[in-house]
Formats: structure tokens, sequence, C-alpha cells
């Protein structure tokens, strides 16, 4: 992974978006992260290096408020995120058709690119978390909910790695808006998602929900859902395996 640069680019704050990107041929992959994931990870590095073995380009970033980006997490919700990925798209035109391999929060937002980008022809949607905030409204105590939306802000959940993330309600608000919009456009993008089926994280239900309201819409649709047994983190090494055929088998 040599051969990889960083790059910076300004968002409509000003604040920087941080990456790192590797020139190549016929094909590119965008990697999107999840929620409260920073760009290098266990399937960021895979991905780099199997782009490197094929000779294709290859780019991660980190979004504004979160990892190496510039920001409060605290200022950004679902909108920016989105403003952040159509910002690493535009400099990535330049190059090859693009795949993106989405990651959770990433594979939804992935989704939504796809459906604006003609330089996008492959998708690979690892767990894909479709309108997560949402969902996670609907899934709390009535009360926590109540309260999250009078004070305006909630962590996560109450584990320690995130109670510093505090999330506005826009954040649902915003969740649901894009979720109402997700099937607007269907540009017949081959999707592929990939879900385990013991992840209790981000349920398998809603990637096979979202499957039949796609092709309830066009049955034509090119989408593939693979649910495999295990967990959304892909740790044995069946699931690296099969993630591996996914992504180089994108030709």
């Amino acid at each position: 992974m040599s051969d990889l640069h960083s790059f910076e680019l300004a968002g409509a704050d000003g604040k920087l978006i941080r990456g790192d990107r590797s020139m190549g041929t016929d094909r590119q992959i965008l990697f999107i992260t999840g929620f409260l994931s920073k760009r290098w990870g266990n399937k960021s590095k895979a991905l780099a290096q199997w782009c490197a073995e094929q000779g294709w380009g290859f780019c991660c970033y980190d979004v504004r408020g979160f990892g190496d980006s510039e920001g409060q997490f605290i200022d950004y919700t679902l909108s920016d995120w989105i403003a952040d990925a159509r910002l690493v798209l535009n400099r990535l035109k330049d190059g090859p058709p693009i795949t993106i391999v989405g990651n959770s929060l990433g594979g939804w937002i992935a989704w939504l690119m796809a459906q604006e980008y003609a330089d996008i022809e492959r998708l690979v949607l690892i767990a894909p978390a479709f309108n997560m905030m949402g969902l996670r409204a609907q899934s709390i105590a009535p009360e926590r909910c109540h309260d999250w939306h009078t004070a305006g802000w909630m962590p996560w959940d109450d584990e320690p790695a995130h109670r510093d993330y505090p999330l506005a309600w826009k954040w649902v608000e915003e969740s649901r808006d894009y979720w109402g919009r997700s099937f607007d456009r269907l540009r017949p993008v081959k999707t592929t998602i990939l879900h385990g089926l013991q992840d209790t994280v981000i349920l398998p239900q809603g990637s096979n929900q979202f499957a039949e309201q796609l092709l309830a819409r066009d049955p034509s649709f090119p989408i593939e859902l693979n649910l495999i047994p295990g967990d959304h983190r892909l740790s044995s090494p069946e699931h690296v395996d099969r993630f591996r055929r996914l992504v180089i088998g994108t030709t």
C-alpha cells in the first residue's frame, strides 16, 4: 500500500476532510466507513491490499468531526456526512469507474450516492444500516425517545466508547427524510448486500426488507442479497473470503 497518498478536501464550513487514495487502472474502489468508525480498519486495509494486487485505485476517508478530519462530532449530522461523500466522489471522477464498498451506515450512504453519480457502476454493501437513526428512535423506550426529542441530544447508547458522541435529534429527522427518498431515483447499479444472520447491531431483516421493497418497485433491479451465518464483523476466514470474492469479482 506504499502508493497511497493523503488528501484534504474542504467542506462547506471550511473544515477539512482527510483521506487516502491510490491511483489505478480499470476500476477504483471507494470505502465508506460505518458509524463511529475511522477510515483505517480491517476491511479498508484488506480492500487497499486487494486493490494493489489488482492494479486498481482505492480511496477511504474520515467524515468531518471524526477520525483525522477536522471539526467537532456534535456539529455534524447525516446530511453533512452525505455532503462529505459527494466531495470525495467528485475528486474520484477523474479516474476509472467506481465501486463503492459501504459498511453499516456507510452502506446506506453508498446507496444514496449511487443513485446520483453515473460514475458509480457497482455497490457492495456490508450490513447496510438503512434509516439507522430513525430505527434507533423506534427501538428505544418511549421515555428515552421523548427525552432525546425534548433535550435535542442523546448518546447512541450507554457504552463508555459512545457517551462522548451525543447525537442531535436532527439525525432522526434527516434519517427518516432520506429513507423516505431512498427509492426515488432507482438508477440500476449492480448491488450486492452481505449481511450476517446473527448480526444484533444492524439486523439482517433490514437488508431483506430493503431488497423486497426495491424489487417491488423494479423487479429487474440488479440486486443480490447474501445472508450468511455470523455477525456483521466478517471476522471468520470464510466470511473474509466471501467478501474478497464479492469485491474482486466485480469485473
